[in-house]
């Protein structure tokens, strides 16, 4: 009852030193990873990183969508002079005065399947002129059909439309399994402050224990049954029992702060650890896991863009090799000196240019520019069966070592048991002369060990199992995937 006396104390008077008055906070495990999941910096930081992603991919959809737009200058004014040339060839400076306006309406439209671009425009001038008698000019381009095509050259649009929905996968497949990270490092701070409260209780009760049987022991060798090393030797450990103390309360401290900081609580909050829950007897197999990472984790989306990104950039310079464009225009156009003039008797206006630039001698610039580009894609190539291999590797490592954390939890919580049978049996059995302070001593560290290395196995295996979802992206409690609305989340 003392210890649990002096463990409250500790705790109320470590954390009213922090921030004044103290909220208690009763927290599980599971609550600490949903409360990770929503409140914590890290989890921020992934949904601020999915928003990003999102937008990306937004704006390449809308490169795909028709797009109106209307440009307009309103108006120009100019009162300069430039030089002409008259009929016998020399020049001179003439006076221009005159307002100028014009607008122009155009509907345009990407061609994903060649790259080029497609166009509807109309479009109207007016310019008055000020000086030598004004006068007004209109000039319509009531509708104009425009197209701007490449040939020969890269289709980008075409390789957006295979690489930004794999970057957007990959994305939310991120988003998931960080998700996934950000529960485990709320695991490593809660079993941190688990540790740091079992320690602390350990040495509240060493304490206790330590003051008491001083006391008997003094008693003991005022009657000569006990030698005075003896009772050195419990002093020993009282002093060693009050430093030990000291030491776990900072450690307790520093744990407290770090989960309160983690999980975004007022500062001033005392969290109330619970039990963590018993290790669940779940069996997952290296194939199962294997197919569900790779169907789900962003490890495999990753792979695939960079290989299309790496033949993205050998097309890209391949087509660099030779630039050739097609402009072509067909419309109708009139003007007047009156704005109603301008849309009557219409012409027709028609223009058709075909461009192309095919270097001579470059030295073997562009060539060279190939070849880096497909040396580029045979390292990708390369890097991606490293990496897929070293993801497989470290996948079957990690399922080896969930595998054997069950057993190793179950052998700990039952030498934890022992190991505090047999202190309770040698204390007893001290206060009666039967045993040495040795071999008590021996039993306490023994029961101390035993209670730290079962928190500390039950730690490892609930970070293993969370380490496996991250990775898999599925819940083998409830044997459903982890997945999330994303449309709703990112609308929050």
């Amino acid at each position: 009852m003392r210890g649990f006396l002096l463990l409250l104390y500790i705790c109320s008077s470590c954390l009213g030193a922090v921030g004044g008055e103290t909220n208690t906070v009763s927290l599980s495990l599971t609550d600490a990873m949903a409360r990770a999941r929503t409140n914590s910096v890290n989890a921020e930081v992934a949904l601020n990183q999915l928003k990003s992603a999102y937008w990306t991919y937004r704006s390449y959809k809308a490169e795909l969508l028709p797009e109106l737009s209307l440009s307009a200058s309103l108006p120009s004014y100019y009162r300069q002079y430039t030089p002409y040339m008259n009929n016998e060839g020399s020049y001179t400076f003439v006076a221009n005065h005159y307002l100028q306006m014009d607008g122009e309406i155009s509907l345009t439209q990407n061609i994903w399947l060649t790259g080029g671009k497609l166009s509807v425009n109309t479009s109207l001038d007016f310019y008055r002129q000020l000086s030598n008698g004004p006068f007004n000019r209109f000039m319509s381009l009531p509708v104009a059909l425009t197209l701007t095509q490449p040939i020969f050259g890269v289709n980008n649009i075409k390789w957006d439309r295979r690489i930004e929905p794999v970057r957007y996968k990959e994305a939310q497949a991120a988003f998931l399994s960080a998700t996934e990270e950000v529960a485990l490092t709320a695991i490593q701070y809660y079993f941190s402050l688990l540790m740091a409260k079992e320690n602390l209780s350990i040495a509240t009760q060493n304490l206790e224990n330590a003051d008491r049987l001083y006391n008997v022991a003094k008693e003991k060798r005022e009657m000569g049954r006990i030698s005075q090393n003896d009772l050195l030797q419990m002093e020993l450990n009282l002093l060693d029992s009050k430093t030990e103390l000291t030491d776990c309360e900072s450690s307790y401290k520093s744990a407290m702060f770090q989960l309160i900081s983690f999980l975004d609580f007022e500062e001033g909050t005392l969290i109330n650890t619970e039990d963590p829950p018993e290790a669940p007897h779940i069996e997952i197999a290296y194939q199962d896991a294997l197919e569900r990472a790779t169907e789900n984790n962003s490890f495999s989306k990753n792979m695939l863009r960079l290989q299309l990104e790496a033949d993205y950039a050998v097309a890209r310079a391949k087509g660099s090799q030779r630039e050739i464009n097609l402009f072509a225009q067909i419309g109708y156009t009139g003007t007047d000196h009156r704005f109603g003039g301008s849309y009557e008797n219409l012409k027709s206006n028609q223009v058709v240019q075909l461009g192309f630039e095919i270097p001579l001698v470059d030295w073997g610039r562009r060539r060279g520019q190939v070849k880096v580009a497909q040396s580029n894609k045979k390292l990708v190539e390369s890097q991606v069966r490293q990496q897929t291999q070293n993801f497989r590797q470290d996948l079957f490592i990690l399922i080896e070592r969930y595998s054997n954390q069950l057993q190793q939890v179950i052998a700990a919580k039952r030498a934890d048991e022992i190991a505090r049978q047999r202190y309770a049996t040698n204390v007893e059995t001290f206060l009666i002369g039967k045993i040495s302070t040795l071999d008590l001593n021996d039993s306490r560290v023994t029961k101390d060990e035993a209670r730290r290395n079962y928190v500390n196995e039950l730690f490892m295996f609930w970070y293993y199992y969370y380490q496996i979802r991250s990775l898999t992206l599925w819940d083998y409690e409830n044997n459903s995937p982890i997945d999330a609305d994303i449309e709703s989340i990112l609308k929050n």
